[in-house]
């Protein structure tokens, strides 16, 4: 059947590989841009069939027509064009395509004048041409403009006949079909049709006899139009495929309709003229010209039976016709001899079958006087060797065996000759029997030979054998000479071959079947070889050889009568293996002595001429049989009487010529193809010693093939027996090699015949003489084969490095490596096999360097790829050699291949190995393989960093070469022929794709290993960077411009952008994967590496758009590759994050505003179209317009699409079940195979677990383990099936991780990195709630792997605090503005999803993934921030009325609040015990976040719930318990070198949550009970206070500061207790008094400590915040009376308490003196001097804590009064009675300050200084109230000034942008104004609370108090105090020890001393002190506070009071 599928010529190839270079750019030249675009077009529709392309065809076609109906007419000269050109360089002219017109250079317009008159063209057609070679100029480096130009002539010449071949061929027709749609087909049918009718066959004619390569050739010469050999061999190449193409368009034609009348008589008239080359054959064209003759003149295709055989019929003029059958016959049958008969018989024969085929058909009736002559005109074709002819002038043509078709209809012309004039048949039999007599005749009577002999039979046989000999396309026509029913007549070896049940075969097979035979029967010996030469073609191929080895065994079988069967058929194996035999038997017996010294005499009865020719016949029809069929193989082998190997290997030791030697070893080696036979072939091989390997002790000198090749081959200069030993040794090599060959006699194994090859063939090659030049190549080609066979199935083995010993002849000898252990240790040393393998690379390239043909290029060229590949796998296996070596300690010495390579050459004394091997890189379009294998050695080379800068030194030392390397790199980059395949292509064409594929693959590796290393490496400089000058100051520009070659970035980046402009996106993403991911990696590590960044995202920027153009077409979906797709997008991202980052940091807003518009918008973004593609893209939008009438108003967000195109689901491999294995040892074998791979993916390297498992079926004993082995092989199967399963699964995982971080970090950048304002806040918040409800979506489906969940979960983090900082910043800046639409832009039920996403998420994560957990309680912080009200100024006005605040409407916050809190009780006690559980247990960082969320729920939820929970389900009790274990971790924290600062950190977290327990009633009992200050008090940690000195060293020891110094650790520790003691003694308002006892249990216990702190001699920051804590602590519990509630206690332990209490009590007054006093300045002062960055800050700090010491202190001295007595009578006193100010406390030595009692002048003191703060600060909150209600106003350097606290860095201001700037002058403002207001209402409590001591001392002193005068005894004294304490006693018993042990404390204040005089003196001291103007003051500060504050006038009634006192007369 002739429809077959296919594609004629495969003209996907013959665009030639040059213009595959070409990028494809519209320049105006019209001689070659718009055909290029032609010709891509009609390739796309025809060949690529690509979607939308047949309506561009249409356009394209209709444009075009002109160029196909006057094909290669150029435009014509004219002198008006001729002058417009001239002025060019004056007055300028206009250039399609840009504005205005351009002045030319004269060079230019002189260079267009030569080419105009070079190809006849018009001048501005000219001129267009030479600037399309300019702007093509970087694709060809080292040619010029002009050279270029001539190239894109003849490339658009090239692309016209491409096109017009490629039309033609997809016409529908008889003979093939494309299989393209019916519109297609119809257009380009009606398009072709049209050009027939105006004559493209006679212009198709014309062109072909006009256009010569050499007549070109001399026109280019004369005008200088040739450049280097390159350019000679491209331009020759493009001539020859235009005639080429032009003649094949003419052949398609033919193949598919008939031609008419007058073209077949012109295409007749042609072939008439046409000459055969030198050797006689035809060249290709006129090859194409005759089968499209042959295919005009076929009939045969009528007996199909297609569907459409009617129409074709009517079309065939030869069914039809009467006239064209007429002028045929007569134009064929005339006398006129033909240039060449041959050719004129061939078309004779054609006509003449084609005239017994119409005879046999209806239609030819009509033509009975032609079909009459069909004898006559075959006659006259047998006349014309017709057969003779076909043999040498078709067969012998190259381009047959390319083309399907010409095969096809040469085996329709034989098989229709045999099978339809069998009686001509005949008549050639009679005839060659005839000539044999008469030939018999004369040699008998010694007579010559007659001269009538004809040799047509020998022809026609020869022919068939010739022709079915080969086979490329793997057709198997010769199937049709041989019938099944002969097979099945005789019980051959398969009884049925094929299965079939016997049927009739076809006519003329049987016809055909049976010439075979009848040939063969009496053969005449004059055909005998002819007919062995038939026999041998037609048995190629599995099942021909199958019926040809039947065929000679029936043919010996039938009549083997006698035992000799000498009377058999001659051809027979009975026959030949006899005769075989024979001459062995005869050889042998002349030759008793196997002495070489008879070598050299050739046997008297040796072998003639013609039975050489015989034997060798016969030895090719049996080698082909047993290479085809492995049954014929073995069962002539195992045939017991022919021994065929024995009598073989015998013949080889006989003196017979060495051409019948070689046939015999290349009938071994085919032999030798089965393992079975290989084996026993080896030892027969060693025992034969046809190779000596073994000397006999008195032998004289070597025999064997060695002398054989030293004398004989050497002196006839050919080497027939060394190719065939050569090549027997490849193939046993490749079938088994066994260890002990040779055993017994010699030291075992393979070393003498690997030591002969290396040794006698290859190493002296070079210095042989050769008398067929090729030949050279060829045995270098087949010893190379050889070594790299053994070297490739080499694995180094710890064995081999161990001198093993052998015992030989009963002494010790050492033992031979293996073969590919000697191999590879010759090339790890400057040996002479490495040597002669770098000297033939060098040949070889510089042999390719001449692009000329020459004797044995084939060869040479697969030669040089072995020397290619022997280095690649040393340098991939000396790794684990060397490391094996090393291990061994062996004394071998080796050198690495890499550090050889880099030595000197001895042929160019250069070191420039390495630069050869890259040379070949520059010949990947003529030699795919070697540039892939040259590919392949650098990449292993590149991974060794010092190597590199050599590297790079020897690829740029010469400019010239530097170029061409380059050129090769870019060149094997661009190819565009590469495809991704697989593997198994077995087409050859896919094969070369899938080779150059791979190239690139392994170059994008090495410029990705190369990146990483240091500088100047390899990738920079095929990347076109600088390599001698500093990288960063690399210029990239486009090839081409200011003289930049075109680079390896250049090639990624046209890769990457071809189809950028289309819909469908990257043609690169879609076509070939994984090299597109690699692309975008190298683009990404060079934007990514600080020294390329620069310049390389400049580039991309301004002259590619290239981020842009690509981020548009995200997501890139491929269904098959989803691997390959993510890491694309993934690396797209990862260089987007960049670009973002940089471009916003050089503020480049517009680019910003770009790209996030891109990935952010929601809505539709008009794409814009490639120019082709805007007709479709109108109609159709214009079309969904008008159905979806606004409805696609919103489109998916990119960033959205992108991550819905990451699955979150993975499907995992099943568990493996087995039968035979252990699961747990398959698992372990499995891991122990594991490796990480070059992407970093740990992978089961599945060929190695292959081998392990497949070792261990085989070392299975006995007969079960046989019998089940295929079982278990079917396991071992399923087992790496899974493996790949396995490896799969990871690297898809691995896939998804890397593209979604690489999402996360493009979603970070763009919410951190960019400006702001880019994304308006309410769109910011639009987009963050879009991202996070999708993220959680995927993550919480069911499907999703656990493997992606912690990069969600950090990019949730990151989305919630943006989300937060957006919804606060947005109400900082509307204040106010709170409307009922919600809370912020975002509206409040989408934060409620967000936060029932979040806490799923949280609780979907189960017990495991905490780390993953910590991520989510950190968002869950940042959503809760938001419902957080934000600080308020204290206007300290009051407003409302208590009635009015509690029916106000609740506020945005606490609404939010609210909601939320229900939500979260709506997931009830399973979110409580998560996070309860993380708060107790697991890594810190969880424990710290997740005690911070419990802190935050606490803190909004109202009905304790939660409280409740946490302390009934014990979880308290065990933080409380956990503070006693944490004791000795923060005692080590208080080293000077703390380790780590975890255990603080966690502590701090556990104490803020206990705190924040203990500010409920509830909480406090309930820390209280379960032990908290008990464990506390157990902590020693508390006792520890580091040395200050230490201090100061520490602060030295971490420059950053970030580590704090051991007494702020300490303080770090300390301060969080006291507070919790605080918030305990506010919080247990019921339970005080159980409350108090217990923190002064601690006080108590930890007194040291706490009295040291009390007497802290430096007051800093830190130490005032410990006093203010530690004073409101003992002011609350360091009470009388507070020890009495803890039961009895010992009296003795209640003394020491007592003492402990007072002590405290002295140190608080002492203290109130230093604070009080003039000490205080003294501090603020140095706080300014210490820090003047931000003294105000400090400033106010200090301020605020030492005004909190001071109130703390009087409010214990005013509780100390109030607990003694409410009377002042019966009162203590505190202070002694001197009203006298205090000097400066702090010059008074401290045992002065400690020994007395403060004087009541203190008091008055710090009222005074109170009053005076008091209205300091009230002004300053005034003023900055004010500042605050006209933030708008505030000149910028204020709002500058204000902001400076909140910045850090020094010229932070400047860069915040104003909104900003006044949001922080607020913030600042609110933080001022609270601070004052705070300051204010402690100095209004300090005020009234010094009041009232002052009061209740002075009534005290002035009413109550008696003085003593010191001659007066102590007794009344003491009495008066009796009587006191006994009255104190009745009122409140438990003051009775406190005041007593005040009193008579020998240091307390002695009442018995107090005089007279002093009451007189504090009488008036006070008097002068407490003024009018202080009273004025004080009732001021009630005005202007304390009345606003409460209703109250306490300090008017206080003043009143006490001036009274001080006004009253004393009794």
């Amino acid at each position: 059947d002739f429809s077959v599928l296919c594609q004629m010529g495969q003209p996907t190839k013959s665009v030639c590989t040059f213009t595959d270079k070409i990028s494809f750019i519209r320049p105006g030249a019209s001689l070659w841009g718009p055909l290029k675009e032609l010709w891509e077009t009609v390739d796309g529709a025809v060949l690529r069939r690509l979607p939308e392309s047949v309506h561009l065809l249409d356009l394209q076609l209709k444009k075009h027509k002109p160029n196909f109906l006057s094909l290669y007419k150029n435009p014509p000269k004219s002198a008006e064009q001729r002058e417009k050109v001239r002025k060019a360089s004056t007055e300028g002219i206009a250039i399609q395509g840009q504005q205005g017109s351009r002045l030319l250079p004269e060079q230019l317009l002189s260079e267009a004048f030569i080419l105009s008159d070079l190809f006849d063209i018009g001048e501005l057609a000219a001129l267009e041409l030479l600037l399309a070679g300019e702007q093509q100029q970087p694709h060809f480096p080292g040619l010029t403009r002009g050279l270029v130009a001539v190239l894109l002539y003849w490339d658009g010449k090239l692309c016209v006949a491409n096109a017009l071949r490629t039309l033609i061929q997809s016409r529908h027709g008889k003979t093939f079909t494309l299989d393209l749609s019916g519109e297609l087909v119809a257009l380009t049918t009606r398009f072709t049709d049209e050009l027939m009718i105006q004559g493209l066959t006679k212009r198709i004619l014309t062109l072909v006899s006009e256009i010569n390569v050499t007549h070109e050739f001399e026109r280019l010469q004369k005008e200088r139009g040739l450049g280097n050999e390159k350019h000679r061999k491209e331009v020759s190449d493009l001539i020859k495929e235009s005639r080429q193409a032009l003649a094949d368009s003419l052949f398609s034609w033919t193949c598919q309709s008939p031609l008419s009348k007058d073209d077949t008589l012109a295409l007749i008239g042609h072939l008439e003229t046409v000459t055969a080359q030198a050797d006689g054959s035809l060249d290709s064209v006129s090859l194409a010209l005759v089968m499209g003759l042959l295919y005009c003149l076929d009939v045969r295709f009528v007996e199909q039976g297609t569907e459409d055989r009617e129409d074709l019929i009517q079309t065939l003029p030869l069914l039809t016709d009467r006239q064209y059958v007429a002028a045929v016959h007569s134009r064929l049958m005339d006398g006129q001899p033909w240039k060449l008969p041959g050719l004129q018989a061939v078309c004779r024969l054609a006509w003449a079958l084609s005239l017994r085929v119409l005879s046999q058909l209806p239609q030819g009736c009509a033509l009975v006087e032609f079909t009459e002559a069909d004898e006559a005109v075959a006659d006259q074709a047998l006349l014309g060797d017709v057969f003779l002819f076909m043999k040498e002038g078709i067969l012998g043509c190259e381009s047959l065996a390319q083309e399907e078709f010409y095969i096809r209809r040469l085996h329709s012309l034989i098989t229709d000759f045999l099978a339809l004039m069998p009686m001509k048949v005949k008549q050639l039999r009679n005839r060659a029997d005839e000539d044999a007599r008469l030939v018999h005749m004369s040699l008998q009577m010694d007579s010559e030979l007659p001269s009538s002999l004809r040799k047509d039979l020998d022809h026609l046989m020869v022919l068939i054998g010739e022709f079915y000999s080969k086979d490329s396309f793997g057709l198997e026509l010769g199937l049709e000479f041989w019938c099944h029913t002969e097979s099945l007549q005789h019980t051959s070896l398969h009884g049925s071959y094929l299965g079939m049940a016997p049927q009739r075969p076809p006519h003329k097979q049987v016809v055909l079947s049976k010439f075979v035979r009848q040939m063969g029967d009496l053969l005449p010996s004059t055909l005998y070889v002819s007919y062995l030469r038939m026999l041998k073609g037609l048995s190629n191929g599995p099942q021909c050889a199958h019926y040809a080895f039947s065929l000679l065994k029936t043919n010996g079988a039938t009549r083997s009568d006698n035992i000799q069967g000498i009377s058999g058929s001659p051809v027979s194996w009975e026959r030949f293996f006899h005769s075989l035999m024979l001459y062995h038997e005869n050889l042998w017996r002349d030759f008793p002595n196997p002495d070489a010294s008879q070598y050299r005499h050739p046997s008297p009865r040796g072998i003639t001429q013609r039975e050489l020719e015989g034997l060798t016949s016969f030895l090719q029809l049996l080698t082909t049989i047993i290479t085809w069929s492995e049954n014929a193989r073995l069962a002539l082998c195992e045939h017991p009487q022919w021994t065929p190997v024995v009598v073989m290997l015998g013949l080889l030791q006989c003196s017979v010529p060495p051409v019948l030697k070689a046939e015999l070893l290349h009938c071994l080696a085919a032999f030798g193809k089965s393992p079975e036979v290989a084996a026993s072939l080896w030892q027969s091989l060693e025992y034969t010693q046809i190779l000596q390997t073994v000397r006999a002790p008195g032998q004289r000198q070597a025999a064997g093939i060695e002398v054989e090749l030293n004398e004989i081959e050497s002196s006839s200069e050919e080497y027939p027996l060394t190719r065939g030993f050569c090549h027997l040794i490849s193939t046993l090599v490749e079938s088994s090699l066994p260890v002990n060959l040779g055993a017994g006699r010699r030291v075992p194994g393979f070393q003498p015949y690997l030591s002969f090859l290396r040794d006698s063939v290859f190493l002296p090659f070079p210095t042989r003489a050769y008398r067929r030049p090729a030949e050279k190549w060829e045995v270098v080609d087949g010893v190379l084969e050889v070594f790299h066979k053994l070297l490739r199935e080499y694995k180094p083995q710890p064995s081999d490095f161990v001198q093993e010993l052998v015992e030989l002849q009963g002494e010790q000898v050492a033992a031979h490596k293996p073969p590919g252990h000697s191999i590879m240790f010759h090339l790890l040393n400057d040996s002479p096999m490495l040597a002669l393998c770098l000297s033939l690379l060098e040949e070889g390239v510089r042999q390719l360097d001449t692009y000329g043909p020459f004797p044995g290029k084939k060869h040479l060229e697969s030669a040089v790829l072995r020397c290619l590949c022997l280095l690649d796998l040393a340098l991939q296996k000396e790794v684990v050699f060397m490391d094996l070596l090393r291990e061994s300690q062996a004394s071998m010495l080796v050198s690495p291949l890499e550090q050889l390579l880099q030595g000197v050459s001895p042929q160019t004394l250069r070191a420039d190995h390495i630069v050869n091997i890259a040379r070949y890189l520059y010949h990947s379009s003529s030699n795919p393989e070697a540039a892939f294998q040259s590919a392949k050695i650098l990449r292993r080379i590149a991974n060794y960093p010092n190597i590199q800068t050599r590297l790079v030194g020897d690829f740029t030392h010469d400019q010239s070469v530097s170029e061409k390397l380059m050129a090769g790199f870019v060149e094997c980059l661009d190819s565009e022929e590469a495809e991704e395949g697989t593997e198994n292509d077995s087409d050859s064409q896919n094969k070369v794709a899938r080779i150059r594929h791979e190239t690139q693959i392994h170059m994008l590796n090495l410029l990705i290993t190369s990146l990483d290393l240091k500088t100047p490496n390899l990738a920079l400089y095929l990347l076109g960077y600088e390599v001698k000058k500093p990288v960063s100051s690399t210029n990239l520009q486009d090839p081409g411009v200011l003289g930049c070659p075109r680079s390896c970035l250049h090639a990624i980046l046209s890769l990457l952008q071809r189809g950028t402009e289309k819909r469908s996106g990257p043609v690169l993403t879609q076509q070939a994967p994984h090299l597109a991911e690699l692309c975008y990696q190298v683009i990404y590590q060079l934007c990514a590496c600080p020294d390329t960044s620069g310049p390389t995202m400049r580039y991309l920027r301004t002259s590619q758009d290239f981020l842009f153009s690509h981020l548009q077409h995200l997501p890139f979906i491929l269904p098959s590759n989803q691997i390959a797709a993510l890491s694309q997008m993934s690396w797209l991202m990862k260089t987007a994050a960049i670009e973002l980052r940089v471009t916003s940091l050089n503020r480049q807003r517009s680019h910003t505003q770009r790209l996030v518009s891109l990935l952010l918008d929601d809505q539709p973004h008009t794409q814009h179209t490639a120019d082709g593609e805007s007709g479709m893209e109108e109609e159709t939008r214009s079309v969904s317009g008008f159905l979806h009438f606004d409805t696609v108003s919103k489109v998916r967000r990119k960033l959205l699409s992108v991550l819905d195109a990451i699955d979150f689901s993975q499907d995992m491999p099943e568990l493996l079940q087995l039968d035979f294995f252990e699961r747990t040892q398959i698992e372990q074998v499995i891991s122990n195979c594991e490796h990480i791979n070059e992407q970093g993916h740990t992978v089961c390297n599945v060929k190695l677990l292959h081998r392990v498992l497949v070792a261990e079926v085989n070392a299975l004993q006995g007969i079960a383990a046989i019998g089940q082995r295929p079982l278990l092989m079917e396991e071992v199967n399923s087992i790496l099936q899974q493996v790949v399963e396995r490896n799969r699964v990871r690297q898809s995982l691995s896939a998804k991780r890397h593209a979604l971080r690489s999402w996360r970090s493009l979603v970070e950048t763009l919410l951190t990195a960019c400006p702001a304002d880019l994304i308006p806040t309410d769109d910011r918040q639009l987009i963050i709630r879009d991202l996070l409800l999708d993220l959680h979506e995927k993550v919480l489906s069911e499907e999703a792997v656990g493997e992606l969940m912690p990069i969600v979960a950090g990019a949730v983090f990151t989305l919630t605090a943006h989300l937060s900082q957006s919804v606060l910043s947005e109400q900082q800046q509307g204040a106010g503005l709170e409307a009922s639409s919600g809370f912020a832009s975002i509206a409040n039920s989408a934060l409620h999803l967000i936060l029932r996403k979040l806490l799923d998420f949280i609780l979907s994560t189960g017990g495991g993934y905490q780390r993953l957990r910590a991520h989510l309680y950190g968002s869950l912080l940042y959503y809760l921030q938001i419902a957080q009200k934000p600080e308020e100024p204290d206007t300290l006005q009051t407003g409302k009325a208590m009635w009015e605040r509690l029916t106000a409407p609740k506020d945005g916050f606490s609404k939010l609040q609210r909601e939320n809190l229900a939500i979260i009780e709506s997931y009830g006690k399973a979110l409580m015990e998560v996070v309860c559980r993380d708060a107790c247990d697991g890594h810190e960082i969880s424990r710290m976040l997740a005690l911070a969320v419990l802190d935050q729920i606490l803190s909004i939820d109202r009905q304790n719930q939660w409280l409740v929970y946490v302390c009934n389900s014990g979880y308290l009790r065990s933080l409380v318990e956990s503070l006693r274990q944490d004791d000795s971790a923060l005692q080590s924290l208080l080293a000077p070198q703390p380790p780590l600062l975890k255990p603080l950190y966690i502590y701090e977290s556990k104490m803020a949550l206990l705190t924040r327990v203990a500010k409920t009633g509830q909480g406090a009992v309930e820390l209280l009970r379960c032990g908290l200050v008990a464990q506390l008090i157990e902590c020693q940690v508390f006792d520890m206070i580091p040395d200050s000195d230490a201090h100061r060293y520490g602060s030295e020891e971490d420059p950053s500061g970030f580590i704090p110094s051991p007494m702020d650790r300490y303080r770090q520790i300390l301060l969080p207790t006291l507070r919790l003691f605080q918030v305990i003694l506010t919080s247990t308002t019921m339970n005080h008094q159980q409350g108090a006892a217990q923190v002064l249990q601690w006080l108590i216990m930890h007194a040291d400590t706490i009295q040291s702190l009390l007497r802290c001699q430096e007051l800093s920051m830190g130490a005032l915040q410990e006093l203010s804590l530690l004073t409101g602590i003992i002011s609350k519990t360091a009470l009388p009376g507070a020890l009495e509630t803890g039961g009895e206690v010992n009296s003795a332990v209640l003394m020491e308490f007592q003492g402990h209490i007072n002590r405290f009590q002295r140190l608080c007054l002492t203290l109130l003196g230093r604070l009080a006093g003039s000490e205080r300045e003294r501090l603020l002062k140095k706080a300014e001097i210490a820090a003047p960055g931000d003294s105000a800050e400090r400033r106010v700090e200090m301020e605020v804590a030492m005004q909190q010491v001071c109130a703390n202190i009087i409010e214990y001295c005013q509780t100390l009064l109030h607990q003694s007595s409410d009377q002042a009578q019966f009162s203590i006193c505190l202070f002694s009675p001197s009203g006298s100010e205090p000097a400066d406390l702090s010059s008074t030595l401290p045992s002065m300050a400690y020994s007395r009692a403060p004087s009541l002048g203190l008091v008055l003191y710090l009222l005074k200084n109170s009053t005076a703060d008091f209205f300091r600060f009230h002004q300053s909150h005034r003023q900055s109230l004010g500042k605050l209600q006209t933030l708008d106003q505030l000149p910028p350097e204020e709002l500058k000034e204000l902001c400076q606290g909140l910045v850090l860095g020094p010229g932070g201001v400047e860069k915040i942008s104003s909104v900003q700037r006044s949001l922080l002058a607020k913030r600042r403002l609110v933080q001022l104004i609270n601070n004052r207001a705070k300051l204010l209402s402690l100095c209004s409590y300090v005020i009234e609370t010094c009041l009232f001591v002052l009061w209740r001392h002075l009534e005290y002193y002035l009413l109550h108090c008696t003085p003593t005068d010191p001659k007066d005894s102590l007794m009344p004294g003491a009495s008066l105090y009796r009587s006191r304490l006994t009255d104190g006693e009745k009122k409140m018993p438990q003051t009775y020890s406190f005041g007593g042990l005040q009193a008579s404390g020998g240091r307390g204040i002695s009442l018995s001393r107090v005089s007279r005089q002093d009451l007189d003196l504090l009488k008036s001291d006070m008097a002068a002190g407490f003024g009018e103007a202080l009273q004025r003051k004080l009732l001021e500060v009630e005005g202007l506070y304390s009345q606003v504050r409460s209703r109250y006038t306490f300090i008017q009634a206080l003043v009143r009071r006490i001036r009274g006192l001080l006004r009253q007369p004393k009794s």
